[in-house]
């Protein structure tokens, strides 16, 4: 007997029908980190950025779209005609100077070793296996002092002449699903470019850094 063929239940036997509640779920825990950080941090970055650019863009764009979705006896048609003359000049200079001079003077006082000269051994702390997925799958304890000395002095210079064109011719027509339809795209596109650049693209960075950590 098919699902089909089944007789549905009566009013009797859906008041009959009773449930049962599931036990709660349970979550078990997969990591457990703990992480103790003291950091002394001396940062320096002094950053010199210079930029210049001539730029011409065009992007001329043209488009056509038609759809027929789950029509019967429909037809889509899209065309898209562009035509597009572009005509880019550039004249000129594009200059970028960066000249830096950093001077940077940092320091930290590290504890001194003891007398006799040798740092203090490190304690390591006895491994108790037995507790070492206890609640959970990985326990991690990550102790870190750190004392850093960082100076990151950047100097750029960047110089751009560029001339960009993008002209987009396009037309697309569709039938999803539906029988006996015609779909048709034509895309024509003409497109005539002419770039020039008349110039000097430079670009100087200079950089002294005098760094005591």
């Amino acid at each position: 007997m098919s699902e089909a063929n089944l007789p549905p239940l009566s009013i009797d036997e859906l008041a009959a029908e009773g449930g049962t509640a599931l036990p709660d779920k349970e979550v078990y825990s997969l990591l457990d980190l703990n992480v103790d950080l003291d950091l002394g941090l001396d940062l320096a970055a002094p950053i010199g950025l210079a930029v210049a650019g001539n730029v011409n863009v065009a992007a001329p764009i043209d488009a056509a779209v038609g759809a027929n979705v789950l029509s019967e006896g429909s037809t889509a048609q899209a065309l898209s005609d562009q035509g597009v003359a572009i005509q880019q000049g550039i004249t000129g200079e594009a200059l970028a100077n960066s000249d830096q001079d950093s001077a940077i003077d940092q320091g930290t006082n590290p504890t001194p070793p003891p007398a006799g000269g040798t740092a203090p051994a490190v304690q390591v702390p006895p491994t108790d296996t037995a507790s070492a997925l206890e609640g959970g799958l990985l326990n991690v304890d990550v102790n870190l002092a750190a004392d850093l000395d960082l100076a990151a002095p950047i100097n750029g210079a960047v110089a751009l002449n560029a001339n960009v064109a993008a002209p987009i011719d396009a037309a697309v027509a569709a039938n999803i699903g539906s029988a006996g339809s015609e779909a048709t795209a034509v895309a024509q596109q003409d497109a005539i470019i002419q770039q020039t650049i008349d110039g000097t693209a430079e670009a100087n960075a200079a950089q002294r850094s005098d760094i005591d950590q």
